[in-house]
């Protein structure tokens, strides 16, 4: 008997994050895991280039404190063209709840990023997750 694996409904991530380090680790951990990183970018204006752009993107992960300017901007651009954001920051912002869909602290474990994602994805599809992964905030508005 084949076991066939959920098809995912979050596969394409824009990851915005101008810590180096930090960008290529998610990089790496969501491509090991088959996810399709449409760009990774450390600047707002970038970031609303790719969104501006078309691009089909499921997921948005963003940090708030960027060199240019606030996540918050690339967050509000998203939502406005309907895409998912996820806060990826050691402060998550106040008022996140109402254009975003959760906020992960910083700093975090490959596993809870993964599982902030995992836990998106089941709320898209109507579930509740069974546990929510360590110093990861799902807003009930998702």
């Amino acid at each position: 008997m084949m076991f066939m694996r959920k098809k995912r409904s979050i596969v394409r991530l824009l990851v915005v994050e101008d810590e180096p380090l930090i960008a290529f680790d998610t990089e790496h951990v969501l491509t090991d895991a088959d996810f399709t990183i449409v760009a990774t970018v450390d600047r707002v204006a970038d970031a609303l280039a790719v969104i501006e752009s078309g691009a089909t993107i499921d997921l948005v992960l963003v940090d708030v404190s960027l060199a240019d300017g606030s996540g918050i901007d690339v967050a509000r651009a998203a939502y406005g063209r309907g895409v998912a954001v996820m806060f990826v920051t050691g402060n998550c912002p106040v008022d996140a709840h109402s254009f975003a869909t959760g906020c992960l602290a910083k700093p975090y474990a490959p596993r809870d990023l993964l599982g902030s994602i995992a836990a998106i994805e089941a709320t898209r599809g109507g579930q509740t997750p069974k546990r929510l992964p360590s110093g990861f905030t799902l807003f009930a508005a998702a």
